[in-house]
């Protein structure tokens, strides 16, 4: 469309890596959709269209192709996409899922995350770390924790939420964007070596759920998993200090709460501060693809 620039994204999702045998079909449909509009968002494009190709195995039958359609038809409706088209093929290995999400963003306004500065204040939307531990919970850590906050990070590992909206109502506002899939380490690690920067975050500053909260009252060491766990499938962005107020604007605009955790720097790499402001070790940065 004119004055439109067209954004194309790809995600492939691999039963046994990004989701679980067991987890429902309809949910596996929507998480495949879901984080590739969490990636247009994080350009702050407008989804409106994707393909799908679909390898399956012959042990899937008809009530999880029926339940697999179902995901994709409430998420189409809710995202407002259209499957424009795909291929499907047996394999006598995994599940595995790609698809390809078309979006449209004013041309030449998309965020990149190629474009931090030093002295760039550091944001993510929602809350941090959930499907990490939502994850955890599944595979059956955590024993303790009570059915509520249990049910609460299983769900959010199972269906993210991308924030189309607010990356679309960071357009002018943001310099520098990413969404959490590797981690929240990684990825801004990401937008540090792409932008020739450093960063820097604080572990006190960081938006947990309630839930999590919980989780870390009792085992304080989880916060490493929250910082590289991934799959939060939140905005991570970075806007200069005097954008504050039109970035609460935009993120009252999008109904979506955003919170400052840190700042970019000079150098490179990204350091994570404790509540004192001491450095933490992390063991890793967040998921390795290879």
């Amino acid at each position: 469309m004119p004055g439109q620039d067209l954004v194309v994204t790809t995600d492939a999702l691999v039963e046994g890596v990004h989701f679980r045998s067991a987890d429902a079909a309809d949910l596996i449909a929507r998480k495949a959709l879901r984080v590739n509009i969490s990636d247009l968002a994080a350009k702050g494009a407008t989804p409106f269209a994707y393909t799908l190709a679909a390898v399956l195995p012959q042990r899937v039958g008809e009530d999880w192709l029926e339940g697999f359609a179902l995901g994709l038809a409430a998420d189409q409706a809710e995202f407002a996409v259209h499957l424009i088209g795909g291929d499907s093929t047996a394999t006598p290995g995994p599940i595995t899922l790609s698809i390809t999400a078309l979006g449209r963003v004013p041309a030449g306004r998309a965020l990149l995350r190629s474009t931090a500065r030093p002295g760039d204040v550091v944001y993510v939307s929602g809350t941090i770390g959930d499907g990490a531990l939502g994850l955890a919970v599944l595979e059956g850590e955590f024993a303790g924790l009570d059915a509520v906050h249990g049910a609460y990070l299983k769900d959010r590992y199972w269906l993210p939420r991308p924030r189309p909206g607010l990356g679309q109502a960071l357009i002018g506002h943001a310099r520098a964007a990413i969404d959490i899939s590797d981690g929240l380490v990684a990825d801004l690690g990401h937008i540090a070596e792409t932008s020739h920067v450093g960063a820097e975050i604080h572990t006190d500053r960081i938006p947990l759920s309630a839930a999590a909260r919980v989780v870390l009252a009792g085992r304080p060491a989880a916060i490493e998993r929250v910082l590289t766990g991934g799959d939060d499938y939140e905005l991570l962005f970075t806007a200069p200090p005097e954008a504050e107020q039109s970035i609460e604007a935009a993120s009252k605009r999008a109904g979506v709460a955003v919170t400052a955790i840190g700042h970019i720097r000079g150098g490179d790499g990204v350091q994570a501060l404790d509540g004192d402001g001491r450095p933490l070790r992390l063991t890793a940065s967040g998921y390795r693809h290879f």
